[in-house]
């Protein structure tokens, strides 16, 4: 079978038309059509049923879809082989959250800046959902996210994730609300912290799920669910709404604070943060340079 209609047949399988999958790989649907129904005859299958105005996967379809990720997966492993010692170059697309990317990514690019002028990175900052997406697509080579121990995000098939580090998370508040609650003889288990505060505003994430469902679940341990009234991606704008009195949210518990706003450390959730990129990749030499530089960085 051509591995170049076997792409076709993937992407059709991740994105479900054929105009997207026209659109994502920049060619026309009649193209798509063809390739696939070449690769029907190649297969000796149907691949395509009709659905309503359009066409979806047959059972086979979705079967030798799911053989083309890996054989795709194996081709891409075979090219990087060839000459996984060649000195790093190109262009490494890198998408996350800006904490990994100033945190973990930043003291790389400045580093390779010297050492190997030969890569370059271009940065693009996203939300772990969006980042993974793009990188589904094949719009990124490395994805820098993020999940909770207690709102845990698997990758999905076809990715590889490698662990970078991991910081606990606190309630973020008003300092004189802390106070109270020290005061009563050190800092209760999360569940009573979050009791202190179920009559008041919540401040959740307005991109990623995660947060919010680490609030609600701990506030449901508690007896009570949350008024998520605001979304915020910042944490320096998570401080303003808590010195506003507009409410109270999740902090980075080792995060320096402005006067006025405590961090009450909860001892769960920890924030975890993944490396993921898609099968097959990673023999790359300039992927493998950059992913071996943050296993340094993580020991």
């Amino acid at each position: 079978m051509d591995t170049r209609r076997l792409h076709y047949l993937h992407e059709l399988a991740q994105l479900g038309s054929m105009r997207a999958v026209a659109d994502v790989l920049g060619t026309t649907t009649s193209t798509v059509s063809q390739q696939i129904a070449a690769l029907s005859k190649e297969s000796g299958t149907a691949l395509l049923e009709p659905a309503g105005r359009g066409v979806r996967l047959t059972a086979a379809g979705r079967r030798l879809a799911e053989h083309a990720g890996h054989i795709l997966a194996a081709v891409d492993a075979a090219r990087l082989d060839l000459d996984p010692s060649a000195e790093p170059s190109g262009t490494l697309r890198v998408g996350g959250f800006s904490t990994a990317i100033r945190k973990t990514l930043m003291p790389i690019i400045l580093e390779l800046a010297v050492r190997h002028p030969a890569v370059k990175i271009m940065v693009f900052e996203h939300e772990p959902a969006e980042t993974l997406s793009l990188l589904a697509l094949d719009d990124l080579d490395l994805a820098l996210t993020y999940d909770y121990n207690l709102a845990p995000d698997p990758a999905g098939v076809g990715i590889e994730t490698f662990e970078m580090w991991s910081t606990l998370w606190g309630l973020g508040v008003p300092s004189d609300a802390a106070a109270r609650i020290t005061g009563t003889g050190g800092i209760p288990d999360a569940a009573t912290v979050f009791d202190y505060f179920k009559d008041v505003d919540w401040i959740g994430n307005s991109r990623n799920i995660a947060d919010e469902t680490v609030l609600r679940l701990i506030s449901s341990m508690a007896g009570f669910q949350p008024a998520m009234r605001h979304q915020s991606d910042s944490p320096d704008l998570v401080e303003d709404l808590i010195l506003a009195g507009l409410g109270v949210g999740l902090l980075p518990a080792n995060r320096p604070h402005r006067p006025g706003v405590s961090i009450l450390p909860l001892h769960n959730p920890d924030l975890r943060a993944h490396a993921r990129i898609r099968t097959g990749r990673g023999a790359w030499p300039a992927l493998a340079l950059v992913l071996e530089r943050m296993r340094q960085g993580r020991e």
